[in-house]
């Protein structure tokens, strides 16, 4: 067999984010506890704060979330289930975009509007500090400099940990790094998208944690009789589990976080920690084109 009975994430090995703040590198991401849309409440609160209290319990000990899920309706229940934080439980958020509707995310990126968003997340979540803080987008109206200098003196007052991007090019993150410490960069990146194939390597190379968002997209690979599908028969596993063998083995530095409101799904997708993908499988599952 390629994967153990046991669910542990801890088998997808770990990262320090910033050199210092450990974290096991397969993380769950807490988009999917709201409702359509990602907006208001979940459909089954109950089964949301059931996968959240499910999550240290597997092993992870790394949860991404945002203001704007929700919107705020993520932080809230995360810090109903997990508060306080205990066994090395690492929680990332992200401020930056506003919510006007369902699946509608305009970006704000005045420093006022920051800080708000800093000060809100610390209320919500109930911590002095927030383990890492990532820019949502960079708002096209407002000076990138000033929205990196804010998040600077948001770090300097001792709000926030770390810093980090979200959906950047390497430009971006250079012109960042020249006022702040950038951590970790989160960006769209799958079997199907690898547009951010230059911002994977860059981060490789510069020790930055890279967090690839919607990890499970497989769309016409995992098609009955393609090469994903054929590859997840063969080793008994799911094809996104077989999405996310290959995001871990990809690169040292990626921290995939699939989200669900489902336990079970929870269960499923970390129990990718454990599938072994040989060299010839990723090679193939490398290669493929969509």
């Amino acid at each position: 067999m390629t994967q153990t009975n046991e669910i542990d994430a801890r088998r997808s090995g770990t990262f320090r984010i910033g050199g210092e703040l450990e974290v096991v590198r397969l993380g769950f991401g807490a988009m999917r506890i709201t409702g359509d849309g990602i907006w208001g409440d979940p459909r089954d609160p109950e089964e949301a704060l059931r996968v959240l209290k499910r999550v240290p319990e597997l092993g992870v000990n790394f949860i991404d979330t945002a203001d704007s899920y929700g919107p705020y309706v993520s932080e809230d229940l995360i810090a109903r289930a997990l508060a306080p934080y205990e066994g090395g439980l690492v929680i990332a958020t992200k401020g930056g975009l506003t919510r006007t509707g369902p699946n509608v995310w305009p970006p704000v990126g005045r420093p006022e509007y920051l800080r708000q968003c800093v000060e809100m997340s610390l209320r919500r979540l109930k911590v002095d500090r927030i383990d890492l803080w990532q820019l949502h987008r960079i708002d096209p109206k407002v000076p990138a400099d000033e929205q990196f200098g804010a998040m600077k003196e948001f770090q300097d007052e001792g709000k926030v940990r770390f810093l980090g991007l979200s959906e950047v090019g390497v430009p971006e993150i250079e012109a960042a790094r020249r006022i702040i410490d950038v951590v970790t960069v989160q960006n769209l990146y799958n079997l199907t998208d690898r547009r951010h194939e230059d911002v994977v390597s860059y981060c490789e190379r510069e020790g930055i944690g890279f967090i690839p968002w919607f990890p499970l997209a497989t769309g016409n690979l995992a098609r009955e009789g393609g090469p994903l599908d054929e590859i997840a028969r063969r080793l008994g596993a799911s094809p996104s589990q077989v999405a996310l063998a290959w995001l871990l083995r990809r690169s040292p530095v990626m921290l995939p976080i699939p989200g669900t409101g489902r336990v079970k799904h929870l269960e499923e997708n970390t129990a990718a920690a454990s599938l072994d993908l040989g060299d010839e499988d990723y090679r193939t599952l490398d290669g493929l084109t969509v």
